[in-house]
């Protein structure tokens, strides 16, 4: 069975990116589930439950969410509800919405896990104690566990794979919109990827306009940020899973272009 991971979804540009460019990748890959995180799909900050429903409408099962997940006020009017969409889990115990589900379709069902890192990130409830409470609920249901850990630093995210290797089927970093290297099978066949990039305009800075970036960085003045427009790209990955034993067979880094 194979997995599709999409990186953070920003803006307009990353809805087109997925409606234009996801249906030649599930035709190439033949995904069984795909997962996107979206938590920059409304504008850069947050999700609706309308591009919610559009990015499912355009073949995303699961939304995997992070920081600004809070960002889109509409986010409390739907997330306890819809068990397409996840926070991270690690948020404190009464806030709205799930850190985990489970997807189904025919007869196999997947876990999905959202986390949050705590370096250089809002300060959460610890992800690794978090995420070893989730996963013994998920295996009663599934083998299969994907879990997107939702973090800036590189040392965090390297060291929650190496953590849950064994006992998840894989490991996908998301948040800082750069595509990495490094995806690999971990000796206990576990998949990792330190972060899986971003769908949305290419030519960007993380998603926003160049000259606004700069701007910022140069002056040291605050700037409103807008997304970039331009080329789409697409980056994921497309993880194998053997389906009985969730074991992770091959991870594929993925990148797809598309010009204006």
């Amino acid at each position: 069975m194979r997995i599709l991971f999409l990186g953070d979804i920003v803006g307009r540009p990353g809805r087109r990116a997925v409606h234009e460019l996801l249906p030649a990748l599930k035709k190439k890959y033949e995904p069984r589930f795909t997962i996107a995180n979206g938590e920059n799909a409304a504008g850069g900050n947050g999700i609706t439950e309308e591009i919610a429903d559009d990015l499912c409408s355009a073949g995303v099962d699961v939304l995997t969410m992070g920081n600004h997940v809070w960002d889109n006020k509409d986010i409390y009017n739907f997330i306890d509800s819809d068990s397409r969409i996840i926070r991270p889990a690690n948020y404190p115990p009464d806030s709205p919405g799930s850190g985990y589900t489970l997807a189904r379709k025919a007869n196999c069902q997947i876990g999905v896990v959202n986390l949050s890192g705590r370096v250089f990130m809002p300060p959460l409830d610890c992800p690794f104690r978090a995420v070893d409470q989730i996963i013994p609920i998920l295996k009663k249901e599934t083998p299969i566990i994907i879990i997107d850990f939702h973090a800036e630093a590189t040392s965090e995210k390297n060291a929650l794979g190496w953590y849950v290797d064994g006992r998840a089927t894989a490991v996908v970093g998301t948040h800082t919109h750069i595509q990495t290297a490094d995806e690999r099978i971990l000796p206990r066949e576990t998949a990792y990827i330190t972060d899986v990039g971003m769908t949305g305009p290419r030519d960007s800075i993380l998603g926003v306009r160049t000259d606004l970036v700069l701007d910022k960085l140069i002056g040291l003045r605050p700037v409103r940020f807008e997304v970039a427009s331009g080329p789409l790209q697409l980056n994921a990955v497309a993880i194998d899973v053997d389906e009985l034993s969730g074991k992770a067979r091959e991870i594929l880094r993925i990148q797809a272009l598309k010009d204006e």
